[in-house]
């Protein structure tokens, strides 16, 4: 079989410093995944199960109501403005990542993704049969036209936030050369030091969508991961392509988990006391780094604090390993992560502390 040339899943490669870590007496600190801890909101169960009756097939494009639901949301949280109709849900935002590429036939093209960014975006373009270009700015492209530029903002892994001007940017040279961009949006709701700003907003897009297109996910604002609940939403005749292709091959969102997310981006009352719960477990990881020799980089907003003490990543897991801690090295997200970590907020409370109190000796 001529399966694609993949890279080695990035976590596989953690066994040793996980076990290692395991072995601490009180037990591992795991901050090295992005995986929600807290429990699903009561409101989001309730209209799950509200849903588990129904026995037909879902629709590709999602129920009238869960559509609305997420152009209102978006309203209300971000100040962005789309047509229902222009909203379609994904299997969570990963399977959105890896197929897009495809999807949009990006073949024997280039594909763009941030210098430091979410492992998916190469493994999409490669599944597709695509060239990967990693790069933070425009000029590396020199006349060469991209199939697809990815944006990441807030920032997978670094937390960082891509300003106004720099948006709007990428946003006319892509579109003097009808190239599509996608904005992955997932940290959206976690601003911190700065408040991040979707591709689709006013400011950034003057109210005109075409060829722009952003991707959220419930996973984390939410506690969602584990339903695969996530959708995209911006140029009308993007997603209505997307729409045609997916129905074709069955990539369909199952109507009880409709049901949920159609909760979920009702619902704002769960966010903030999410975000409040991530808020609280960053003002007591992040000083302790500080105290432990850690330089905390970028990490204005999203889940993840983006650190490095001036030496290979993969002596920093070991160290932290030899703690009780585990966390990703930045070498899963690209040659610039060389001398970084991720450190996930994506822990409970009392490991977040249990943590801090390691990382005091």
């Amino acid at each position: 079989m001529n399966f694609p040339e993949l890279p080695d899943f990035p976590w596989d490669s953690l066994a040793d410093h996980a076990a290692r870590a395991r072995t601490h007496p009180d037990g591992v600190v795991d901050l090295s995944v992005g995986t929600p801890v807290d429990p699903v909101p009561q409101v989001i169960q309730d209209a799950l199960a509200s849903a588990s009756h129904i026995p037909g097939y879902p629709t590709t494009h999602g129920t009238p109501a869960l559509r609305e639901a997420a152009a209102g949301a978006l309203a209300r949280r971000h100040e962005v403005t789309v047509d229902p109709s222009a909203v379609l849900p994904t299997i969570g935002s990963k399977e959105l990542v890896a197929w897009l590429p495809t999807l949009l036939g990006c073949r024997d093209g280039v594909v763009v993704v941030p210098e430091l960014a979410y492992p998916t975006y190469d493994v999409g373009a490669r599944l597709a049969g695509a060239r990967v270009l990693r790069s933070d700015g425009l000029t590396a492209l020199g006349p060469e036209r991209p199939a697809l530029v990815w944006l990441n903002s807030p920032s997978n892994p670094t937390g960082q936030v891509l300003p106004v001007e720099h948006l709007r940017k990428v946003v006319s040279w892509a579109r003097s050369r009808s190239v599509p961009v996608v904005s992955d949006e997932c940290y959206l709701a976690l601003g911190w030091e700065t408040e991040p700003i979707s591709l689709l907003h006013p400011t950034i897009s003057d109210g005109d969508h075409t060829g722009l297109l952003a991707v959220h996910s419930l996973s984390k604002s939410s506690s969602l991961a584990g339903y695969r609940a996530g959708f995209v939403t911006g140029d009308p005749a993007l997603v209505k392509g997307l729409l045609e292709v997916r129905k074709h091959a069955g990539m369909i969102v199952p109507h009880p988990v409709q049901s949920a997310m159609t909760a979920a981006l009702t619902d704002d009352a769960h966010v903030a006391e999410q975000k409040a719960r991530f808020r609280a477990r960053r003002e007591v990881l992040r000083p302790a780094l500080r105290r432990a020799g850690f330089t905390v980089e970028h990490s204005e907003a999203g889940l993840y604090l983006w650190s490095t003490r001036d030496e290979p990543a993969d002596t920093t897991v070991a160290w932290l390993a030899s703690l009780g801690i585990l966390v990703a090295p930045g070498t899963f997200y690209g040659p610039k992560g060389a001398n970084h970590v991720r450190i996930a907020l994506t822990a409970t409370d009392e490991r977040i502390a249990t943590a801090a109190t390691r990382l005091a000796g």
